[in-house]
């Protein structure tokens, strides 16, 4: 996500609804992925490299019809900083579905405005208020709760990458916060690519089973799961705040387990449940109060 700061009183309410509906669809189109990872039985590696393939060809497409305005500069340092971040991003992520529940991986990855707060710090010089301090206690909390009984299973391993994937995707963030006189899209775009490339060997060495199913569970990961999401929430953050995106974008989280329990029966543990609950509630509520202060 990147950092927004839109005056919604100044906005229209027709744009306000369209923002709203924006981020509500993204967030729907995202809490899928859990379970299109679950269904697919490759290697987590070619997984990534495929819906990167084609949801960088639709962002390319998009970027080709709505050309970025002039004169947006970024440093190449940021722009790659911001791509290799986000590429690695998604290989956490899609490798820590395949090794743990996907509750456990949405929610630990979801912990990533606290550490981006942490991050920010040190790179942007953007010092966290206190509801941020306090979240990130609540997030080292519920990441207790999380590994607490983990030790020495395949799910620790999983639990950890998805951990990894939160940080980096909170590095990723603070990056797109120092390119707001670029183009987020091409840090994107880069990344799609880059994973793509780096995806290549895996395909030599754990071939996909092609199938209709597989071929048609891909192209919907990479069109509209990576590709369409992000643009709807590129929309919806030029017409509502990024604390409400965010707040809006909690829908991903609570839904992810839901496909994924409802198809496949994979049911997170009571602890899982507490610490993801505990976690939502920091970003959540740090999210709120941070609304109420700018409000006022």
């Amino acid at each position: 996500m990147g950092s927004a700061i839109v005056n919604e009183h100044q906005t229209p309410k027709k744009h306000q609804a369209s923002g709203h509906l924006a981020i509500l669809a993204s967030a729907f189109l995202w809490s899928t992925s859990g379970l299109f990872i679950k269904l697919l039985p490759w290697h987590p590696v070619v997984i990534a490299g495929s819906r990167s393939l084609f949801a960088g060809a639709f962002i390319l497409i998009a970027r080709l019809i709505v050309p970025p305005p002039k004169g947006a500069k970024t440093k190449p340092s940021v722009l790659w900083a911001a791509a290799f971040t986000y590429t690695f991003t998604m290989l956490c992520f899609v490798a820590a579905n395949k090794l743990t529940t996907s509750a456990n991986a949405i929610m630990l990855q979801y912990g990533a405005p606290a550490w981006a707060a942490l991050l920010g710090w040190h790179l942007v010089k953007e010092k966290p208020r206190w509801e941020q301090w306090g979240a990130l206690a609540m997030v080292f909390a519920g990441l207790f709760l999380f590994f607490r009984g983990g030790l020495g299973s395949l799910s620790l391993l999983g639990d950890a990458l998805a951990l990894i994937s939160g940080i980096l995707l909170a590095a990723h963030t603070v990056f797109l916060r120092m390119m707001k006189n670029g183009n987020p899209r091409d840090a994107m775009l880069l990344a799609h690519a880059i994973c793509v490339l780096f995806s290549i060997p895996f395909f030599f060495l754990y071939p996909p089973a092609l199938s209709a199913s597989s071929g048609l569970a891909i192209l919907f990961m990479g069109i509209f799961q990576l590709g369409t999401a992000s643009l709807l929430f590129a929309y919806g953050l030029k017409r509502i705040s990024a604390v409400q995106a965010m707040l809006i974008s909690t829908l991903e989280p609570v839904l992810n387990p839901v496909w994924v329990y409802a198809i496949t029966g994979e049911q997170p543990s009571l602890t899982a449940i507490a610490g993801g609950a505990i976690i939502i509630t920091a970003v959540v509520g740090s999210s709120l109060i941070g609304k109420l202060r700018a409000g006022r």
